[in-house]
């Protein structure tokens, strides 16, 4: 009897359970965050109607808050034709009816993401060197860059000292379409990750040189975007702890920009690593079994009493149940497990025995090697969650690959069209 309390008595104290606390003073009702993907699925800017069942599925599920990755402060720099653009609607009236324009998609999109007390935050990025080339063959980074597979212009120091306004406006804007948080993304190689980074970074100015410097972008970003949103939305961050690349960002360099947004009025530090540099190694590249940089967030934990969010590589429950009892960090990110699963947050926070209970998502084995079609294959697998169908859903990885890269073209002619925007 002593062993069976002890074991209920550990299951309803179950970390994955607590609320969480913003400083902001809003309410995470869980640990449990659905991480930014990029999901393909908006068009034009604008969401669709399976993104929108996709993210209610997941407040469904029971999350504590969604992500949505990725949502551009400015078109001609989208990581992907089916980003968001919130700032495309300027009808700021909140009695908007018409779903199917872009202002009703977008709140159709946070009102049903939102329930069962889920928050949606919308992940704020600039692909910057790593523009879709399809959209816009002529990407701006920090500086000029000419290497095999990547090049880009520098960006100007007026258009540098543009991007606050940017970001602000379009936190702004989706405030006011119903996200009840924003993501600022400084990870993962796209624009603010590459001011970070001394591989992209190569300025002489105030935004160049040592990692302070280089964080300024970052800083200036942060105070504008709180000033518009007030002091009680919630403004979190993504930052690469590596660049896990020759001449990038190094975790010596990452702490250091935990201890300066330590000292701004952040509320969440979303940590992360690797890019999308062409010829990078992926986040798990040389990582064993269990979750990325649990190391580096050890150490960032003694640098900030920001909340701390780690992300990536949680696939078993008991992973997530042990670092949040180590007290390293405040949440967990999942991607790709609830990619597989959306009612995992449900299934990870019952109050039953993890040894002896399946509550773990089977991850697909695929026998051919396709490069990009695992990334591919969970993408088209998110729009069979969003149709209702992942119970069909059976495609290789040649499959996949193609009818993304089809859907990708299709949907960056209409990009194009949409947002003026010419060769």
């Amino acid at each position: 009897m002593p062993n069976q309390e002890s074991s209920s008595n550990q299951e309803i104290s179950n970390p994955l359970r607590k609320p969480l606390t913003l400083p902001c003073g809003a309410l995470l009702k869980n640990r449990i965050i659905k991480a930014c993907m990029s999901d393909s699925l908006g068009e034009c800017g604008c969401p669709t109607k399976p993104q929108i069942r996709l993210y209610e599925r997941w407040a469904e599920g029971g999350v504590g808050l969604s992500c949505v990755g990725e949502v551009q402060v400015d078109p001609r720099y989208p990581e992907k034709p089916g980003n968001l653009v919130p700032t495309i609607t300027t009808d700021t009236v909140p009695t908007d009816d018409e779903k199917s324009s872009p202002n009703g998609l977008f709140r159709e999109l946070t009102r049903r993401a939102t329930i069962n007390g889920a928050h949606l935050w919308a992940q704020l990025g600039h692909a910057g060197a790593l523009t879709h080339l399809p959209v816009n063959p002529v990407p701006k980074g920090p500086s000029p860059l000419n290497v095999p597979g990547l090049s880009c212009e520098g960006m100007s120091l007026e258009e540098i000292q543009s991007l606050p306004r940017k970001y602000a406006a379009t936190a702004q804007r989706s405030k006011e379409l119903g996200f009840t948080g924003v993501l600022i993304h400084a990870g993962h190689g796209f624009l603010l990750s590459q001011f970070l980074s001394p591989l992209f970074n190569k300025r002489n100015d105030d935004y160049g040189g040592p990692i302070d410097r280089r964080c300024r972008l970052i800083l200036e970003i942060i105070q504008a975007v709180r000033k518009v949103v007030g002091p009680t939305f919630p403004v979190g961050i993504r930052l690469n702890s590596t660049d896990q690349l020759e001449g990038g960002l190094i975790q010596e360099e990452a702490l250091e920009a935990v201890r300066l947004l330590d000292t701004t009025s952040i509320d969440l530090i979303d940590i992360s690593g690797g890019t999308y540099f062409p010829g990078a190694k992926s986040a798990g590249d040389g990582k064993g079994e269990g979750p990325y940089f649990l190391e580096f967030a050890r150490r960032a934990r003694a640098l900030t009493n920001k909340p701390l969010v780690l992300t990536g590589g949680f696939k078993k429950r008991h992973q997530a149940l042990e670092v949040l009892n180590s007290d390293t960090v405040d949440a967990v990110g999942i991607a790709r497990a609830l990619a597989l699963n959306p009612s995992l947050a449900t299934d990870w926070m019952a109050n039953s025995n993890a040894m002896t209970t399946n509550v773990d998502p089977t991850f697909p084995r695929f026998q051919e090697t396709v490069p990009g079609g695992i990334t591919a294959w969970f993408t088209m697998h998110l729009t069979a969650l969003g149709e209702d169908r992942e119970n069909i859903f059976d495609m290789g990885l040649a499959t996949a690959l193609g009818e993304y890269e089809e859907r990708d073209a299709q949907r960056t002619l209409e990009w194009r069209q949409h947002f003026s925007m010419s060769n």
